[in-house]
């Protein structure tokens, strides 16, 4: 089974082609694939092209735990560069269907960044989803272990918990942001980002990641932080993420449709061994 591997500020996914597929890939194929040590070692894998009938390229999305993404921004960075690699696009934007929703993307600087037209984020409850009455979910309380957060959430096409914090660290999104992925407030499990503003123009955040763990950078956190910022009116409507992995670039327009733009690098490109799958 042949595989493309990327990363998208050290958030890392395998590429692969469905007509390369050996054999149905199913959760816990996807499992072994992704797994650090026994297998090639990924944050996710994104499945495509597939034909589309609203878009020129269909994408799955999956999370190293077996389960399905609806939408990934560092995924669709990744995606975009692997089109561009393998001459299905040009300098020209394409578009791409997810299952959450459809995006529209662009390929610069040869390849090596990728501006990503993510869609609108939207902070209502029955949209995210998250339980209760429909209302808009800024600045309520959530209990998760030992501690009590204020917290906004959102979707971009898959859900976020934001957090707004004085002061942020790597320990804390990983005590509390796996308690946060499967609160009972979130149906559909979450995304969690702590946020410490820094100015009117830039953020910075750590990152839980459904179905993923802790994550140097994402592209959808980054939309989804950024747009919880310039709500609250913390930002302005351009802002830079700043993340362990390095910074992407947001812009926000008036109805809350979010503009990315950040780096994708390509690491490898090989074929995984039938004796991958033995056991």
């Amino acid at each position: 089974m042949k595989f493309y591997k990327y990363h998208a500020l050290g958030n890392d996914y395998l590429v692969l082609a469905p007509e390369d597929l050996s054999c149905p890939l199913t959760p816990e194929l996807i499992k072994v694939i992704c797994h650090r040590n026994f297998g090639i070692g990924a944050d996710g894998i994104l499945l495509g092209p597939f034909p589309s009938q609203t878009a020129q390229f269909g994408l799955r999305i999956y999370n190293p735990d077996g389960s399905e993404a609806e939408k990934s921004g560092n995924g669709l960075r990744i995606f975009s560069r692997y089109l561009w690699d393998k001459k299905l696009v040009g300098e020209q934007p394409f578009s791409i269907q997810t299952l959450g929703g459809l995006v529209q993307s662009v390929v610069k600087d040869a390849g090596k960044t990728v501006q990503v037209e993510m869609g609108k984020v939207s902070f209502w409850s029955d949209e995210i989803p998250i339980v209760g009455d429909r209302r808009e979910v800024i600045q309520e309380e959530i209990h998760c272990g030992d501690r009590t957060f204020s917290f906004c959430a959102a979707t971009i096409g898959n859900p976020h918990c934001v957090i707004s914090l004085p002061e942020i660290t790597p320990a804390i999104a990983k005590k509390y942001g796996q308690l946060l992925e499967v609160h009972p407030f979130f149906p559909n499990r979450t995304n969690v980002q702590f946020m410490k503003v820094l100015n009117r123009n830039s953020i910075q955040i750590e990152i839980w990641e459904r179905g993923a763990g802790y994550t140097l950078a994402s592209g959808s956190s980054s939309s989804a932080a950024a747009a919880v910022a310039h709500k609250l009116g913390l930002c302005d409507s351009s802002i830079i993420v700043q993340m362990p992995g390095g910074l992407i670039s947001i812009e926000i327009n008036d109805d809350f449709m979010i503009s990315m733009r950040g780096s994708v690098t390509k690491v490898a490109k090989g074929e995984m061994s039938a004796e991958l799958f033995d056991n």
